[in-house]
């Protein structure tokens, strides 16, 4: 990881991160990428950054203030597990984020949160039977219940939308060009 951010910094001397001004509401594009690791392990992702007030369409990225990369420590035992994994994990700090948004004069709606996988967004959502699910970590279905408490919301977007996927996936030298 420490070798790609200074191949970028040595490629890119003068890169710049963009922060625009907008309405300081929290965002996260959550991702996962399914036994990519060693030890048949997952890495999760997520994208925090502050935009304009939610709604029904995407809303225009802004410089991150958290970009979370980590290993699940658990194997997974389906793609759905490690996204339900990952959007733990960024729920868990948007909640620390939300905490200090509220405490600096910008209360917060439910945090949306984007998601690729249906499944992941089903269960968090409530909309798939959890009976199917049980193998699944019992921590992860505190998601469910800040759903359920309307501290997020999971919603679906397509992957190719979703700016966590990035720090997930092994790219080629193309792909991190284009996206430098």
């Amino acid at each position: 990881m420490y070798r790609r951010q200074l191949n970028y910094c040595a490629t890119h001397p003068d890169a710049k991160i963009r922060y625009r001004a907008s309405d300081m509401i929290l965002h996260i594009h959550s991702d996962a990428s399914y036994l990519t690791e060693a030890e048949a392990r997952s890495r999760a992702g997520g994208h925090h950054f502050l935009s304009d007030k939610p709604n029904n369409q995407p809303p225009l990225p802004n410089g991150p203030i958290l970009n979370l990369a980590k290993i699940l420590r658990n194997v997974m035992s389906s793609a759905a597990e490690a996204e339900v994994g990952a959007l733990f994990l960024n729920v868990q700090e948007a909640k620390i984020l939300r905490l200090i948004l509220h405490e600096m004069g910008h209360p917060q709606p439910p945090t949306p949160v984007h998601c690729d996988n249906s499944t992941a967004v089903g269960i968090s959502n409530s909309t798939v039977k959890r009976q199917r699910s049980r193998a699944m970590e019992m921590r992860y279905f505190w998601v469910v219940d800040q759903v359920d408490n309307k501290q997020v919301r999971v919603l679906w977007y397509p992957g190719i939308e979703n700016l966590g996927d990035y720090v997930t996936k092994h790219h080629g030298p193309k792909h991190h060009q284009h996206v430098r």
